[in-house]
C-alpha cells in the first residue's frame, strides 16, 4: 500500500520521524495557506478523509479511557473536556465519552445571541483563527478541578497553551490534561510543556495515541506556496466545483426525530446526561436514516455518476459540517451497527490542494459556498475525497441554522453532492438554543462622560472620557511584580497600573526635538485620516469614540481638523478596550442611547499586529448579539497602519509618533484604563485615575497644539493623499501579524502577545514591561532615538535586523524571573 505522503515528501523533502503506526495515522496534503506549508492528515479522525465511524469514534473514545485512568474516578468526575473548532469537536466529545463523567464544550467561531463569551483565544496558524467559548452554563470552567483539551495533533503546542494561559487567568485551577492523536513536537518545543506547567503553577500531562516528528526543510513555505500555485494553474482541482450533470435525482429530505433539549454538540456544553438521551435515541434515529436509504434506493432510477458509486460501491457517507461533528458520527456508528456499510467524513474551512495521486491524502476536492451565514462573512467551503469515492449514497447531516438557500443552490453542496453520487439525503438536526437566563437589571441611567478640567487636562469640549474615577485608589504595582503575575496567569494587565514613567531631562529634550521634527508629518496623517472618515460618510457626522488612552490624542486632533477645514464640531469620546476582555459594554449602551451606532467611528493610535483591531470586531460582534443593539462598525481609523491592519488610515509608515513617547503626560493626565471585578460592576464603566500631581510635567496641550499649527501648510498634500487612498485597494493584508509569527517562531518566543511590533507599541514595552531585547530595522535611526535612550537606560540590547516591516519591534522577556533584564522595580531608570 502506497503511503499517503509520499508525493509530498518526495517534491519539498517534508520527512515524517516516528513509528511504524505514524504513517498508517497520518498522510501529507499541501495547504493552500500563506502561513503553513504542509497539512498532517489524519485516516482516523474523520475530517478530510472517510474513515469507518466505529474506527473514528473509537480513537477518541480509548483516548478518554486512559485519561479516565490518569486522573482516577474522582478527579474525573470534576474534569472538564473542552475540544477544538473545527477538526476536533468530535474527537474531544469522543474523549469525554470514554472519560464518561465529565462535562464537554468546544470552541466555536458561530457567536450566538444572548449567549456571553467566556473566553476566547487565537489559533495562530489557522485560515479562521478566532475562537469563542460560549457555554450555556457560565459556571462550566469555573470549577476546580481539572481541565481535559483535546485537539487532533499537538505540534508547537502554541494553540493550547495560549489556550490554558487564558483560561488560567479566568478560571486558575492546579491540572491540566491535554489529548492529541498525535504528538509532533520538535525537539526544541519537548521543553516547553514543563516550562509552562512551572510558570503557571499547575501540573499539565501530556496524553496521545502516537508521536514522532515532521522535519520541514529549508524553505519549505516558499517551495510549498509555488508547488500549490503551479499545480493549481496546470491541472485544477480535482472534483472541484462541477456543475450538477443532467438527470441528476434531487436529494431526499429526512425528518429525523431527535429528542426535544438535546443539544447538537458541544458549543453551548454537552452533559452526561445529555449523553444517556442520546444514547437512548440513537437506534431509532438510526432506523430512520435505514429507512430513508432503503426507499430511495429502490426508489432510484438514476445511472450511476461518473466517479459516483453504484451497486457493489462503497455504501454510504455519513457526511458531516464542519463544527457539526458528533452528531453525524454518533449517527453513522448507530448505522454501522445495524449491518450497514458506513464511513464517515466532514466538510471543512480548510483550503488544501487536491491531487489526484495514490501517494497524496487530498485526492478530490468539492468547492461550494458557506451555507450557514458566518459571522466572518460568505466564502468557499470544502469537501475532501468525497468526488471518486465510489459510494452509493451520501447522508447529509447539517443542523438547521446550515439549512439555507445556500445550501440548495445550484452551485450549493447538495448539487455538488448529487454530482458524483447518485443518491443525497439530507438529515436536518435542530439547532440547539441555550437557556439564557436574564441579565441582571441594569442601571437606567448611566453616568454622563468625565470631562476637564474636573478629568483630564483636555479642555471640556474636546473628549468626554465614558470611564469612571479612580483617582484615589493605590493601583500600581512595581514592573516586575506586574510582569510576573501577567505571565504567570496570576493577573490580567488591566488589574493594575505600570508605576508613571518620570521623563529624564535628557528624553524630554528627545520628546520635543521629536515633536518639531515630525509635527508636520503627523498633521498630514491627521488630515488624511479624518478626510478618509469624511469622505466615506458623505452627508452625515461622524461621532468619534477613540480607544483610550493612546487613541485619545489622535481624535482631539482629529476633531480640530474637522472643525478648521469644515466647520464641523464633532462628538468626541474615549472608551475602555481591554484585549482579552472586550470593549466597554455600558460605554456603547451609553453611546446607543446617545447617538445613532452607524455614526460612531472608533479611532486609535496606531496599529502593531492587530490584537485590537480583532478584539474590537469580536466584542461588537458579542455586543450586537447581546444586547440586539446593532449598527456599530468595528472598522478602526488609526494614525498610522504599519501592520496593514485596517482599511482607514492617514499612513501605513511606521514612524515616531511623538505622543507614543510619554504617558500620561501627553495623553490628558490620565492613566491607562482598568478593569477589576471589585472596583467595576457591571453598571460601571471601566476605572482610570486622573494624575493632577503630574501637571507640572503635562505637555498633553503642548502637543495637539504643536500638531495643529501645521495644518494649513498640509492640506494639498492631504487631499493628494485622500484621492489616491479613496482610489487605492486598501484591504489589509496582515503582514504585521505575519512578521510577528515568524518573530515569535524565530526567537523562540511562542507567544505573539510577548512580540510588540512598531515604534509605539516598542516604547510601551520599554516603559511598561519587562524588555528582553529591541529589533531595530537598519536605517530607521530618524524615528529610534528615544527607543535606544530608553534601551540603553534599562541595560536592553537593540538588535540591528535587516526586512522587518516596522522600523522596529519589542520583545517581553519570554520566560520572565526576577533576574530578567531590567526587572528593577521601576518602569526605567531616569538619569
Amino acid at each position: 500500500m502506497v503511503w499517503t505522503g509520499t508525493w509530498v515528501a518526495e517534491r519539498l523533502g517534508v520527512e515524517l520521524i516516528g513509528g511504524e503506526e505514524l504513517p498508517a495515522l497520518l498522510g501529507l496534503a499541501l495547504r493552500r495557506n500563506p502561513k503553513r506549508a504542509h497539512l498532517l492528515v489524519s485516516s482516523v479522525l474523520g475530517k478530510h478523509v472517510p474513515q469507518r465511524p466505529s474506527v473514528v469514534y473509537g480513537s477518541g473514545l480509548g483516548l478518554g479511557v486512559r485519561v479516565r485512568e490518569l486522573l482516577g474516578d474522582e478527579e474525573a468526575a470534576r474534569s472538564v473536556v473542552l475540544g477544538y473548532a473545527e477538526t476536533a469537536t468530535a474527537l474531544g466529545h469522543a474523549v469525554a465519552d470514554g472519560l464518561g463523567l465529565a462535562p464537554y464544550l468546544h470552541s466555536t467561531r458561530r457567536p450566538v445571541a444572548g449567549v456571553a463569551r467566556a473566553g476566547g483565544f487565537e489559533e495562530s496558524h489557522s485560515h479562521a483563527t478566532s475562537h469563542l467559548l460560549l457555554p450555556e452554563d457560565p459556571k462550566l470552567l469555573a470549577g476546580g478541578g481539572p481541565l481535559v483539551l483535546v485537539d487532533d495533533e499537538f505540534s508547537t503546542g502554541n494553540t493550547v497553551l495560549n489556550t490554558i494561559r487564558d483560561l488560567h487567568a479566568r478560571y486558575p485551577r492546579e491540572r491540566y490534561v491535554v489529548v492529541a492523536l498525535v504528538d509532533m513536537r520538535s525537539t526544541a518545543d519537548l521543553g516547553r510543556l514543563d516550562a509552562f506547567a512551572e510558570e503557571i503553577g499547575a501540573r499539565v500531562d501530556l496524553l496521545s495515541a502516537a508521536a514522532g516528528t515532521v522535519h520541514l526543510p529549508e524553505g519549505v513555505l516558499e517551495k510549498g506556496q509555488a508547488l500549490v500555485a503551479e499545480h493549481e494553474k496546470a491541472y485544477g482541482a480535482p472534483g472541484a466545483g462541477q456543475a450538477p450533470v443532467g438527470g441528476v435525482r434531487e436529494p431526499v429530505r429526512v425528518t429525523l426525530d431527535w429528542p426535544e433539549g438535546l443539544p447538537d454538540g458541544g458549543r453551548h456544553g454537552f452533559t452526561p446526561e445529555h449523553r444517556e438521551l442520546l444514547e437512548e435515541a440513537l437506534p431509532e434515529l438510526a432506523a430512520g436514516l435505514g429507512r430513508a436509504l432503503e426507499t430511495d434506493r429502490e426508489a432510484s432510477a438514476a445511472p450511476r455518476t461518473p466517479g459516483g458509486g453504484g451497486r457493489g460501491g462503497r455504501g454510504v457517507l455519513v457526511l458531516g459540517f464542519e463544527e457539526l461533528m458528533y452528531a453525524p458520527l454518533r449517527l453513522a456508528t448507530a448505522l454501522e451497527e445495524t449491518g450497514h456499510d458506513v464511513h464517515y467524513s466532514t466538510t471543512t474551512r480548510s483550503p488544501v490542494l487536491a491531487v489526484d495521486d495514490p501517494g497524496y491524502a487530498i485526492r478530490t476536492r468539492l468547492v461550494f459556498p458557506a451555507h450557514d451565514a458566518p459571522a466572518d462573512g460568505p466564502g468557499e467551503r470544502y469537501a475532501y475525497n468525497v468526488a471518486g469515492g465510489g459510494f452509493d449514497a451520501v447522508v447529509l447531516v447539517v443542523d438547521s441554522a446550515a439549512d439555507t438557500p445556500e445550501l440548495h443552490a445550484p452551485d450549493g453542496l447538495l448539487a455538488q453532492l448529487a454530482a458524483h453520487v447518485p443518491r443525497v439525503v439530507l438529515a436536518v438536526v435542530p439547532s440547539y438554543t441555550p437557556t439564557v437566563s436574564e441579565a441582571p437589571e441594569r442601571s437606567s441611567m448611566l453616568p454622563e462622560p468625565l470631562r476637564g478640567p474636573a478629568f483630564s487636562s483636555y479642555a471640556p469640549e474636546e473628549v468626554g472620557w465614558l470611564l469612571q474615577d479612580l483617582s484615589g485608589v493605590e493601583l500600581e504595582a512595581p514592573t516586575e511584580e506586574r510582569e510576573e503575575a501577567i505571565q504567570s496567569g496570576g493577573a490580567h494587565y488591566a488589574e493594575s497600573l505600570p508605576v508613571e514613567y518620570q521623563p529624564s531631562a535628557r528624553y524630554q529634550d528627545l520628546f520635543h526635538s521629536a515633536l518639531e521634527g515630525s509635527a508636520a508629518r503627523i498633521a498630514r496623517a491627521v488630515g488624511t485620516v479624518t478626510e478618509t472618515v469624511l469622505a466615506e460618510r458623505p452627508g452625515r457626522a461622524p461621532v468619534l469614540v477613540s480607544l483610550a488612552r493612546a487613541g485619545t490624542p489622535v481624535g482631539v486632533l482629529m476633531r480640530r481638523w474637522a472643525k478648521a477645514r469644515h466647520g464641523l464640531d464633532l462628538p468626541h469620546y474615549a472608551v475602555s478596550i481591554v484585549r482579552g476582555r472586550g470593549i466597554d459594554a455600558n460605554a456603547l449602551r451609553w453611546l446607543a442611547a446617545h447617538h445613532d451606532p452607524a455614526d460612531v467611528v472608533f479611532v486609535d493610535g496606531w496599529t502593531g499586529k492587530g490584537a485590537i483591531t480583532r478584539e474590537l470586531a469580536e466584542a461588537v460582534k458579542e455586543f450586537e448579539a447581546t444586547e440586539g443593539i446593532a449598527g456599530f462598525d468595528p472598522e478602526i481609523a488609526v494614525l498610522a497602519d504599519p501592520g496593514s491592519c485596517v482599511r482607514t488610515y492617514g499612513t501605513r509608515e511606521d514612524f515616531l509618533i511623538p505622543s507614543a513617547c510619554l504617558n500620561s503626560t501627553v495623553s490628558g493626565l490620565i492613566s491607562r484604563t482598568v478593569l477589576r471585578s471589585d472596583l467595576v460592576g457591571p453598571n460601571d464603566f471601566h476605572g482610570a485615575k486622573f494624575y493632577r500631581e503630574l501637571a507640572g510635567s503635562d505637555v498633553s496641550v503642548a502637543f495637539l497644539d504643536a500638531v495643529a499649527a501645521r495644518f494649513d501648510e498640509v492640506t494639498e498634500g492631504v487631499d493628494l493623499d485622500v484621492k489616491e487612498l479613496l482610489a487605492a485597494d486598501r484591504t489589509p493584508t496582515w503582514e504585521g501579524w505575519a512578521a510577528v509569527e515568524r518573530i515569535s517562531e524565530e526567537y523562540g518566543i511562542h507567544d505573539v502577545n510577548l512580540v510588540k511590533p512598531g515604534v509605539g507599541e516598542t516604547t510601551r514595552v520599554l516603559l511598561r514591561r519587562v524588555p528582553w531585547k529591541i529589533l531595530a530595522k537598519r536605517g530607521a535611526d530618524a524615528d529610534l532615538a528615544h527607543v535606544r535612550l530608553l534601551a540603553e537606560q534599562r541595560g536592553v540590547p537593540v538588535e540591528e535586523v535587516d526586512e522587518l516591516p516596522y522600523s522596529c519591534v519589542g520583545l517581553i522577556h519570554p520566560q520572565y524571573t526576577r533576574g530578567a533584564t531590567g526587572a528593577d522595580g521601576k518602569a526605567v531608570v531616569s538619569q
